[in-house]
This record gives structure tokens, sequence and C-alpha cells, in this order.
């Protein structure tokens, strides 16, 4: 295995369907501003409720973005 430095960055990704596709949102965002993901970390999941059921999902991550090698 490669020696690589990452960026951690932290990010909520948002979603009403599910808290799979709240993540996957933020991956595709952090690919876009940062580079190469290569993992995450999911550090809190967070719902809103409406009429006692799940309405929306709320996923903070730190997500590792590797840096360009020198």
């Amino acid at each position: 295995m490669s020696s690589h430095t990452y960026r951690i960055v932290e990010l909520v990704g948002t979603s009403p369907d599910s808290s799979d596709d709240a993540i996957a949102r933020a991956i595709a965002s952090a690919e876009t501003r940062y580079g190469a993901v290569d993992w995450f970390e999911v550090v809190q999941h967070r719902g809103h409720v409406v009429d006692g059921r799940v309405a929306h999902h709320q996923v903070t991550l730190k997500i590792g973005a590797r840096l360009p090698e020198d």
C-alpha cells in the first residue's frame, strides 16, 4: 500500500429518501470540490420527523480526500 496524505473535511449530506442517499450526496459533493475521496466516517445521523414518520435524513460525515502526490 502506498503512503498518502489526506485532507479531512466534515460535510452534512441530506436526503428525503434515505441515509444512504444522504451519504452518496455528500461524497459526490466532496469529489467535485476536493478530488479523490478514499474513505468516509459517519459522525452523526439525524432526522426530521413529520406525523410520526421520518421525513428527512441528515448525515454528518468526515471524508478523507487524497491530496495530489508531489
